[in-house]
């Protein structure tokens, strides 16, 4: 069993294979619809070599084309409110159901651009069917929104 800091170079690796893929290979992952369409995409199968096409690693995926990575960058919810995303966007992602709800969060990081830590952020991703990494996202939104008022 692999250490959560094996699993977050594993993120990271990840991270750089997508920044080494071609322009049209990065073209093929940022036009998809929705996070299951991956499977029919070669770009996203040469990404995901020996990671599997789990459904986690999809949602994750589906995100990565509009996150920017930075060591000790910031968590996906402070580069939200620093970004100045507004808090009504991020409640219908909150509020929205599967996959619908990535969906909206997928169209936020498009408008935002957000420099985040991507080994942090890949385990929010990861875990995003479980209710309490939405709450995550929300509480670590609302701590930081205040600091950039």
């Amino acid at each position: 069993m692999q250490s959560s800091n094996e699993k977050s170079q594993d993120f990271i690796r990840l991270w750089s294979r997508y920044d080494d893929l071609g322009t049209g290979f990065k073209a093929e992952l940022r036009r998809v619809a929705a996070p299951d369409d991956l499977i029919e995409i070669p770009a996203f199968y040469r990404l995901t070599r020996g990671y599997g096409s789990h459904k986690n690693i999809r949602r994750l995926v589906y995100c990565l084309p509009h996150l920017k990575h930075r060591d000790g960058g910031d968590s996906l919810g402070k580069a939200l409110a620093e970004a100045g995303a507004r808090e009504k966007r991020l409640f219908m992602v909150i509020r929205s159901q599967e996959p619908n709800d990535l969906i909206q969060l997928r169209r936020l990081l498009q408008q935002v651009n957000p420099v985040v830590d991507f080994s942090q952020t890949a385990w929010l991703l990861l875990r995003w069917d479980k209710p309490e990494q939405k709450q995550k996202l929300l509480e670590n939104f609302f701590l930081h929104q205040k600091e950039s008022q």
